[in-house]
């Protein structure tokens, strides 16, 4: 049922119902507070005007003026119907295990796209598996007995470890698969506890989760973008003349996203931990936009390493990537 990225006959209305999806699928749980509402509206106000009456769209969803009886009808073939399914998982999944609000809201999905209920279940276990995978690695390398605990060192480790996530996840935006996006959040929070861990601090998800709010970073609204830059210009839609350019250019883009944001966490969370975690929720919020527009500015000198690595990587080692079982994934400190 996993579906690719490559060139399909999507039409405007389809790109169109397929990104309404992702928005039903956020709303989905029935507990966006003012934050998320905040950032799903910044999240439209970046996206250029017109290309996906983006603005409309989260209206639409937000005061329930449509739903899945309006949309399914305008997803009219099995690839386009397909692709809906993945995409609104995925963003089901983007904060961990799916509840059973999204678990209801996914089977109405699924009955209303006339979609095989069993080949789903599937793709749930799946992505469950990802997105609540242990927090720590299962084949940790002991620490090195012949080296100091210097700082200087430590802070190069952690930069090193914190840019391979970023490449990493920039990569996973290239991949052909629409499951791939799955990762990137799961991605960022073994980051985020790896670097706690590194200072002291034994975290879980909850803590992690916390420290991304209190920065503004979204969670589901990180996976929208980049499947509403990948709609723009026809990479989820129709190629053809001026648009194979464009949709490439909204790719590169999605990747470009995905690189800062992990890069920008990753130094947010060693600032933030190996200061004592005195940091206020204002500050954590300039930090990190700081920090992501720095991050965009490096993402020209390791492109050429992500597209490498989109060459390396697979859906099938997602799991592994995140068990830390896998010759790609980023090295333990």
């Amino acid at each position: 049922m996993t579906t690719t990225l490559e060139p399909s006959t999507f039409t405007d209305s389809e790109r169109q119902a397929l990104f309404t999806v992702c928005l039903l699928a956020a709303f989905a749980d029935g507990a966006k507070d003012e934050r998320e509402r905040a950032e799903l509206q910044r999240l439209v106000q970046t996206l250029p005007d017109g290309e996906l009456h983006a603005a409309e769209a989260l209206n639409n969803v937000m005061f329930k003026k449509i739903g899945l009886k309006e949309v399914a009808p305008l997803l009219t073939t099995t690839e386009a119907r397909s692709r809906a399914s993945e995409m609104a998982l995925c963003i089901c999944e983007a904060d961990g295990r799916i509840t059973i609000r999204e678990h209801e809201f996914l089977s109405r999905l699924i009955k209303a796209l006339d979609l095989p209920a069993s080949s789903f279940a599937g793709l749930i276990c799946q992505a469950d598996a990802v997105s609540m995978s242990p927090l720590a690695d299962s084949m940790v390398a002991a620490p090195p007995t012949t080296v100091p605990a210097v700082t200087d060192l430590k802070d190069a480790e952690t930069d090193k470890m914190i840019l391979n996530y970023a490449i990493l996840n920039g990569a996973l935006e290239l991949l052909p698969e629409t499951l791939a996006t799955i990762g990137i959040v799961p991605l960022q929070m073994k980051m985020v506890y790896r670097i706690g861990k590194n200072h002291g601090h034994e975290l879980d998800r909850g803590h992690i989760k916390e420290l991304l709010a209190a920065a503004g970073v979204g969670l589901s609204s990180q996976i929208i973008e980049g499947y509403a830059r990948k709609l723009m210009g026809g990479l989820l839609g129709r190629f053809g003349g001026g648009k194979t350019v464009r949709a490439v250019a909204n790719q590169v883009t999605s990747s470009a996203m995905s690189f800062a944001s992990t890069y920008a966490l990753g130094q947010l969370a060693k600032r933030y931990y190996s200061g004592g975690r005195t940091l206020s929720m204002a500050q954590l919020k300039d930090m990190f936009s700081s920090l992501t527009s720095e991050a965009r500015s490096m993402h020209g000198r390791y492109a050429s390493e992500i597209q490498a690595k989109a060459g390396q990587v697979s859906i099938s080692q997602l799991l592994p990537l995140l068990r830390g079982q896998s010759s790609d994934a980023p090295k333990p400190l």
